[in-house]
């Protein structure tokens, strides 16, 4: 079974090749061939026993490769909270290995979540309710000097002022060629907004972050934005009307950074939203694979990690 998705913006031939400074690995991304203008998703699929625990698993990511699957878990064996996991795999075709705990410096005996990587992967966002913030819980940010090292992240470091408040800010994504997206505000109070900074390459700040136009539901959460890597898709989940169940993944578009986003639209019903809560969106490097957490049945138990492909238009 399979969800079409009407009305996003049809893209025109971009080549993506980003970096991070004179010495980054060079990546260089498909998505120039293809339009996703109506295209399909496919049915997701549970990752499986070995990814996904009877604990809640959330907000999962793919690495640039593909190779490595940073997620958060309070399941047995952290640091305490929720922690930053990674399972790996020998190749695309490969199973995912059991999940390993980062550990210090990333995981903590506080809440740490929502990992997202830049393209190049160098760099880590996520949020964390550790000490040394702006208060409540903030968004913070390592580097490593290997892209393929997962376990050789330095110190984060918070991203200050310009991102972080007294309050929540929570699901960072980054796109180089664009700026930082997350949440901020109360998911236990419905209000929760989406919000964008302007970044350097660097992932360092230029100027205080502000609501993004055009796509906030002031009276219900919008949360955990992703965006695709050339800044023209943006996923996010909400708890507005119109959805299938208690929480949907909802999706807007732009024909390039300059412009306006699309008022969103529902990602679709059932298989891809349901009336469980369907979470916490990551598109892949090249736009054509989604992860995301769903409490639907079928699962481990808790919140799990589900998975759907798309093809281009007219495949």
């Amino acid at each position: 079974m399979t969800v079409r998705l009407h009305k996003l913006a049809t893209l025109t031939p971009l080549a993506l090749l980003l970096g991070c400074g004179a010495e980054s690995d060079q990546i260089v991304y498909g998505i120039q061939t293809h339009s996703f203008a109506n295209s399909e998703w496919s049915e997701p699929v549970n990752l499986g026993s070995v990814v996904n625990s009877t604990a809640a698993d959330n907000n999962p990511t793919l690495s640039p490769d593909g190779l490595s699957l940073y997620f958060a878990s309070d399941r047995p064996g952290g640091l305490g909270g929720t922690d930053i996991w990674v399972a790996q795999r020998a190749s695309r075709e490969s199973p995912w290995e059991a999940p390993v705990n980062l550990g210090a410096p990333i995981s903590t005996s506080s809440a740490d979540g929502a990992p997202a990587l830049s393209v190049d992967g160098h760099l880590l966002f996520y949020h964390s309710a550790r000490s040394g913030g702006q208060g409540g819980i903030d968004i913070w940010m390592a580097r490593r000097a290997d892209p393929k090292d997962d376990f050789g992240w330095e110190d984060p470091v918070n991203l200050g002022p310009d991102v972080n408040t007294p309050g929540d800010e929570q699901g960072p994504a980054y796109v180089a060629s664009d700026a930082l997206y997350f949440n901020r505000g109360s998911l236990i109070l419905n209000g929760a907004d989406l919000f964008r900074a302007e970044v350097g390459r660097d992932g360092r700040t230029k100027r205080p972050a502000l609501p993004v136009t055009g796509l906030n539901d002031p009276a219900f959460n919008d949360a955990a934005p992703s965006v695709r890597t050339d800044g023209r898709e943006m996923l996010f989940w909400s708890t507005r009307g119109g959805g299938f169940g208690a929480a949907d993944i909802w999706v807007s578009a732009r024909r390039s950074v300059h412009d306006a986003w699309s008022p969103p639209e529902n990602l679709g019903g059932p298989p891809l939203n349901t009336p469980s809560a369907e979470l916490q969106p990551d598109l892949s490097p090249d736009g054509r694979t989604l992860l995301f957490t769903s409490s639907r049945l079928g699962g481990s138990g808790g919140n799990d990690i589900w998975m759907s492909t798309r093809t281009p238009s007219g495949h």
